[in-house]
């Protein structure tokens, strides 16, 4: 019990480390990857704070290094997943009474310990295990991630400070109560930090929940589940089980205890949990929250008066950063003829042609690998369809290698049909399309982009005249749930810029924020009157005097 009305300490945002050659953050990191990369591990189910192996082994290899075994994991069956939800129910009770300040304690110890001596082993393993360059894994699985369990403590005392009004005699309360039920997290491959969000948020705020990492990030994530015992999270409170998705999504969505669903993923696996909840409601003891982040076609769209070595580097960054694999990565752009054909599009292919792709241990480097064959051969698809349409021409890159690794160039068409299908799906891979229009036909195009994509995540206007920047803001409204102002689409930062969008992208949340965490929680009413009436009559029933 707590006799006071502590504050956490301010959150800030965890201080990127540059990793430049000769600094000592670069030393470390580079011993860290040679010895995970030197002892391949065995990764456990863990439930109720005890390992579970089922003997039923997937092999982790490192996309850029198909001959680089990372180890094994066990994958969970059904009567595993049966076992989790049964100890999450069973931990319940207990972790929603631990006080405020103790649940806080916990996440600030995991925020502390991953920004110190867990920081090269969380960013060697997103990088052997999903081909992620030093600097895209220091701002995920590094800051991202303590910045999420910085903030989401801040944010979690400021809802539970927000109270009803009082009058006189009684005393109003509200009460931030946990969902009735437990919560059941599926994370992405490609963000270790949303991968340790989706299960802490809920867990936070008092639930308890199974969570399902990616098959193809079990290696990174494996080492969050270590970290944040280290850090004290009780036993039952968060329960890792991997494995094949119908295993365990079926006995999940089954479940009369599902209280909630955390998920960031594909529309097509969104839609079929969605679809199985409404499948499932005679089953629940209440309607299951669902909070989901999808994808999208992110756009790039600029004004004859945008700086022309600006709108460079954010398409070059925001397109092919992490070989493009990022939901907010820029997919399609929308340039005028007179910056095209005044020098963007020679600086835009030269600068592409040296963008370098490999061993992502190799600091020289730019790009690593697509995280695995299905997505190998998806992007492959999209190359193929571009080399053979008419109506499209292929300017840089294009190809695809996986004898080694899941290597993808970094890829730029142009399209003459906007509505060109690799202008509107998600590819997920190092593809920028781009459509050059009119200078005089910038209102259309902005319109054009607001309806092409049935996605809206992401998006980004480049321009110096106000006037072209303010025509952007109203027509790309609902287009974004992130929108930018001469900057790249991409990186998004906790407590800065909330993350989210809304149309096939999700339920627009927005992770990073209070708005997220207030989906954990149900909220009860408590009136309290110290002196209640002793007469059911009213004044207004006296006889007349």
């Amino acid at each position: 019990m707590s006799f006071a009305l502590s504050c956490p300490p301010v959150p800030f945002n965890e201080p990127v480390r540059s990793y430049a050659p000769g600094s000592p953050e670069r030393c470390s990191l580079q011993r860290r990857l040679e010895e995970l990369a030197a002892h391949p591990v065995e990764i456990p189910l863990f439930i109720g704070g005890e390992e579970v192996r089922t003997g039923d082994l997937e092999e982790i290899r490192a996309p850029h290094r198909r001959d680089l075994l990372l180890g094994h994991y066990h994958k969970a069956r059904p009567e595993h997943v049966e076992q989790a939800i049964t100890v999450a129910t069973a931990a319940r009770e207990t972790w929603m009474s631990t006080s405020r300040e103790e649940r806080t304690a916990i996440f600030l110890r995991a925020a502390e310990l991953l920004a110190g001596p867990w920081r090269d082993t969380l960013n060697a393993a997103t990088m052997l295990g999903q081909s992620k360059t030093a600097y895209q894994a220091e701002i995920d699985s590094a800051c991202e991630l303590t910045d999420f369990w910085r903030f989401n403590v801040h944010f979690m005392t400021w809802i539970y400070a927000q109270q009803p009004l009082n009058s006189p005699g009684v005393w109003n309360r509200l009460e931030y109560r946990p969902l009735d039920g437990f919560i059941f997290a599926v994370t992405p491959f490609n963000f270790t930090a949303i991968a340790g969000n989706l299960p802490t948020a809920p867990a936070m705020m008092g639930n308890t929940v199974v969570w399902k990492p990616a098959s193809s990030s079990v290696y990174s994530n494996w080492q969050v589940m270590r970290l944040l015992v280290q850090a004290g999270l009780p036993p039952g409170v968060i329960n890792f089980v991997p494995g094949s998705g119908s295993a365990i999504g079926n006995p999940v969505m089954e479940s009369p205890s599902l209280g909630g669903l955390h998920f960031t993923g594909s529309v097509p696996v969104w839609n079929r949990l969605w679809q199985q909840v409404s499948e499932n409601l005679d089953r629940y003891r209440c309607y299951p929250r669902l909070v989901g982040e999808t994808g999208g076609k992110d756009f790039v769209v600029a004004h004859a008066s945008a700086d022309p070595q600006a709108l460079l580097v954010a398409l070059l960054r925001g397109a092919f950063e992490f070989q493009g694999q990022k939901c907010s990565a820029a997919s399609r752009a929308y340039i005028p003829e007179s910056l095209w054909k005044g020098g963007l599009r020679e600086s835009l292919l030269d600068e592409v042609g040296t963008i370098s792709m490999g061993d992502v241990a190799d600091f020289r480097n730019f790009m690593g690998a697509v995280i695995d064959q299905e997505a190998f051969d998806r992007i492959s698809g999209y190359l193929e369809y571009a080399r053979n349409s008419t109506g499209i021409e292929v300017l840089a890159g294009g190809k695809a290698d996986a004898s080694k690794g899941f290597f993808v160039q970094p890829t730029v068409v142009t399209v003459q049909d906007p509505g060109d299908r690799i202008m509107q799906e998600e590819i997920f891979g190092p593809v920028l399309a781009i459509y050059v229009y009119p200078d005089a036909d910038y209102h259309e195009t902005l319109r054009l982009c607001e309806s092409t994509s049935p996605f809206g995540l992401t998006g980004a206007i480049f321009a110096q005249d106000r006037r072209a920047v303010q025509q952007a803001c109203e027509v790309l409204r609902f287009a974004a749930g992130n929108f930018y102002i001469n900057d790249k689409p991409t990186g998004a930062v906790v407590g800065q810029q909330p993350f989210g969008g809304s149309r096939l992208s999700g339920t627009n949340d927005k992770a990073g924020s209070m708005m997220n965490l207030l989906r954990w929680t149900s909220a009860r009413t408590i009136k309290e009157t110290f002196a209640p009436p002793t007469d059911w009559r009213y004044p207004f029933m006296a006889e007349e005097g």
